[in-house]
């Protein structure tokens, strides 16, 4: 837990104040990560990593469910890897970290490199290359198809503004890479696998979403297209929460990843790539948080209960962790996740602590309570206090963790919709963006410029290409009134 006492420097700046403090204030007194001492990176606690091991583990079964096997590759890729796709070289050249030298020698008292390398690494901002370089060896015959594979790993962007979780330097992520012999099951996969993340992010993370298409603009360097979804955070911005890329033939051809048909014919692989990062438990804390800290949805949570003793001499302590033992034997056949606080000292700090680093439920047991045969039951959402019977307390957890997250995702969606708008008339539009914010539904011919033109008039950028009402839904564009196939999600954005 964070160390300084000092109530003005651990005080949380109200959202209304100050979104981006209120956001960094609800990291760092929820323990979830701090600023390391290399630029752009941070440090991931043990509380922020434990959710991110809960993310993972959902999300590999997820992923293993589908025929998914996990590998590892290399860190540092080849720079003329990087420059066999020039869409995609040209996606990341600004961001990439580039290793020169093998070594450090002294001279005149400093350590200065050594050793330059005959050909730089990069280190790895995404991993299609080095993937697709290995596979190509891998991929001989149509029986080798498809392939499909995954890897948890971190990877490296030069960020010039970074945010804890949001935006940092170095952060985790999963990178799943698929083969496959025809266009129609690369389709299938792009898709597949961003209704996974969709289902993941709305029924374990509680946040709503938009599913749509990238415009080319905004699509993954190198891609055919890219699917995503996109949530809108407590300040009406949007943020991209996992996206599922259509590759095409584009990779397979730069790095020879071809196979033999059933024809005994030389064809290349349709090939997709999908992703999701720690940038996500950003999405988590900006969707639900308040001004007394983290607020934490029961299916994520690495502690869905905390249970506070309270006693004042050594013989009520034995009476109430006597009663303790029983309610743990209780909550154990719920298959819950709990932690008794049995630290010394009046339960009030650790009310305030479990309450900032949101756990779902608090159990509260004193003296009385054991006489009375009962608990106190509080929620973090509501605040609700109710008192409940021993033999009621596996039922009652039951019901307010299932209630706990159904409601955080119901206002996640009621927030969304209330702050979203159609608008057919730019003048308008601006006028939004520049009061209210939130997103906008809004036709748009697809051109380069009108989309960049948007973007540099109102800071919002397209968001998708919604697959529901925006895909073949004609208009007029919003910026130059020429004909609009498509209806596209604008946003400010993260």
């Amino acid at each position: 837990m964070n160390k300084n006492t000092n109530n003005e420097t651990n005080k949380i700046t109200s959202q209304k104040e100050n979104f981006s403090q209120w956001y960094l204030d609800v990291i760092r007194e929820a323990d979830l990560a701090e600023n390391s001492p290399v630029r752009g990176s941070m440090i991931i606690k043990p509380y922020g990593y434990a959710l991110w091991e809960k993310i993972q583990k959902i999300l590999d079964i997820e992923f293993k469910k589908r025929g998914t096997q996990n590998a590892y590759f290399p860190l540092l890729i080849p720079k003329s890897f990087l420059e066999k796709e020039s869409e995609h070289v040209e996606g990341f050249a600004k961001e990439c970290a580039i290793v020169t030298h093998h070594r450090l020698e002294k001279k005149d008292g400093k350590l200065v490199p050594a050793g330059e390398l005959e050909e730089p690494f990069v280190v790895r901002p995404t991993s299609e290359t080095i993937i697709y370089d290995v596979i190509s060896k891998w991929i001989n015959s149509y029986r080798d198809l498809p392939l499909i594979i995954n890897q948890w790993c971190n990877v490296m962007r030069w960020e010039m503004r970074p945010r804890l979780f949001l935006r940092t330097t170095e952060f985790l992520w999963q990178e799943g890479h698929t083969a496959h012999a025809t266009k129609k099951e690369a389709d299938e996969k792009t898709l597949e696998m961003l209704e996974v993340y969709k289902k993941f992010v709305e029924e374990y993370m509680a946040i709503s979403v938009v599913k749509g298409k990238k415009t080319e603009i905004e699509k993954f360097p190198g891609a055919e297209y890219t699917s995503t979804i996109e949530a809108m955070m407590q300040d009406r911005k949007a943020l991209q929460s996992g996206t599922s890329h259509m590759l095409g033939q584009n990779f397979a051809k730069s790095f020879k990843v071809s196979f033999l048909d059933e024809k005994q014919e030389k064809q290349y692989v349709w090939q997709t790539s999908w992703g999701l990062s720690t940038r996500i438990i950003g999405a988590l804390i900006m969707s639900h948080s308040d001004d007394k800290g983290l607020v934490l949805p029961p299916k994520i949570a690495p502690l869905q209960i905390v249970i506070i003793p309270i006693w004042g001499n050594k013989e009520e302590k034995k009476v109430v962790f006597d009663e303790i033992e029983k309610i743990k034997a209780e909550l154990e056949t719920s298959q819950v996740t709990y932690k008794v606080d049995e630290r010394e000292g009046r339960p009030g700090f650790k009310y305030f602590e479990w309450e900032r680093k949101g756990v779902p439920l608090r159990i509260e047991i004193g003296p009385k309570d054991v006489q009375k045969k009962s608990v106190v039951i509080v929620e973090r959402v509501s605040g609700k206090k109710e008192f409940v019977s021993n033999n009621e307390i596996s039922s009652c957890v039951q019901q307010s963790l299932e209630r706990i997250q159904k409601t955080l995702l119901e206002n996640s969606r009621k927030f969304r919709l209330e702050n979203t708008r159609e608008v057919f008339d730019y003048e308008e539009f601006k006028k939004i963006m520049s009061e209210k914010e939130g997103f906008i539904f809004a036709h748009l011919c697809l051109d380069k410029n009108c989309e960049e033109k948007i973007k540099e008039e109102t800071n919002a950028s397209t968001r998708c290409i919604p697959f529901e009402d925006g895909l073949d839904n004609a208009g007029k564009c919003i910026y130059c009134r020429k004909d609009a196939l498509n209806k596209v999600l604008f946003a400010k954005a993260y």
